[in-house]
């Protein structure tokens, strides 16, 4: 019986921590023309005369402290959660992941379901943006629409709203919160430049509240960001004074979505807070931006502020009930 394929498809990690491995995956990462949205050859002269000379030995020293003998965490991570949904899809299915930028490539797990006369494309991104789901999108398609024979595509689309994501990651901050002497939790995602949401159709790109725009959901990072936070909350019923929203990892000078986590950390610090819990709900695998920017970086800037305790509630990884929940939404 032909098989519905699945390809799973994550960021991306350099094959080792050592400072070559780390800059050819830079490389290729920061050429892509949706995550550095600037004229070519600016592009190629800020990764070459700037970012490279000096950000892969940084960025090698971080990875070498969430490195496992598996591996790189996340593509350790997203192999294992690739493995569970398949098993949970059964012979229906076949299902491989990729990453878009380092190993296994996206013309590998292509290659792996060529036989499969329908595809269905899964980015494992929750919330929308052109730099992560939309550069997974289209590298895929591309690649697709090369061959000679094409398959029926089905693109999954955000599931940043979705009950079974919403759910997966209420369990784990639940769990963190009945393990820790906490006084508010801090929702932090991968931030993006102010430009990328303002082309998403985002009207103030520099406000640190919510877009109400409905119709800009679709397409607005920030806007589905507080979406999924309010669902969180509302879900483990915390107050609106009990947790907060921030965004992280930003790169460069550019003025990127506020407020920045580092400098929410200390203004949590100056209302007085100790405890904190903080939890990543735009990834689903935890990864060198979960594991070292929050749960060592973070937690060290926290302690150096005066606070008590930081808890890191992990990604929704391998955990059953989000396997299975996953798993339905791709079959249906």
């Amino acid at each position: 019986m032909a098989k519905t394929g699945v390809i799973l498809i994550n960021t991306g990690s350099p094959a080792d921590p050592g400072p070559r491995s780390v800059r050819r995956y830079l490389r290729e990462f920061l050429s892509d023309p949706r995550v550095v949205d600037i004229p070519a050859l600016l592009r190629w002269l800020l990764l070459e005369l700037v970012i490279l000379p000096t950000r892969p030995r940084s960025s090698a020293r971080a990875y070498a402290k969430i490195w496992t003998p598996s591996g790189s965490p996340l593509v350790a991570g997203s192999e294992q959660l690739c493995a569970s949904i398949a098993q949970e899809l059964g012979d229906e299915h076949r299902v491989s992941y990729a990453m878009r930028y380092g190993q296994p490539t996206i013309a590998s797990a292509l290659a792996e379901l060529a036989s499969c006369p329908e595809l269905k494309v899964v980015p494992l991104y929750p919330q929308y943006a052109s730099s992560s789901w939309g550069s997974a999108v289209a590298e895929t398609l591309r690649q697709i629409a090369s061959k000679w024979q094409v398959p029926s595509v089905q693109v999954a689309p955000p599931f940043f709203a979705e009950d079974f994501y919403i759910e997966a990651c209420a369990r784990s901050l639940a769990r963190t919160l009945s393990e820790s002497h906490w006084e508010h939790v801090l929702f932090s995602y991968h931030g993006l430049p102010q430009r990328h949401v303002a082309k998403s159709g985002c009207l103030s790109p520099a406000s640190e509240s919510s877009c109400t725009r409905k119709e800009a959901r679709r397409f607005c990072y920030r806007s589905q960001c507080f979406h999924t936070s309010r669902k969180i909350a509302e879900r483990l019923h915390l107050r609106p004074d009990q947790y907060s929203l921030s965004f992280q990892s930003r790169l460069g000078r550019n003025p990127w979505i506020r407020p920045y986590t580092d400098e929410h950390l200390a203004t949590l610090r100056a209302r007085k807070l100790k405890h904190l819990v903080v939890t990543c709900p735009s990834f689903v695998v935890d990864c060198l931006e979960t594991l070292e920017e929050i749960a060592i970086r973070a937690k060290e800037q926290w302690h150096s502020l005066g606070g008590e305790s930081l808890s890191y509630a992990e990604a929704p990884n391998n955990e059953g009930r989000w396997v299975k929940g996953i798993a339905a939404w791709i079959r249906s």
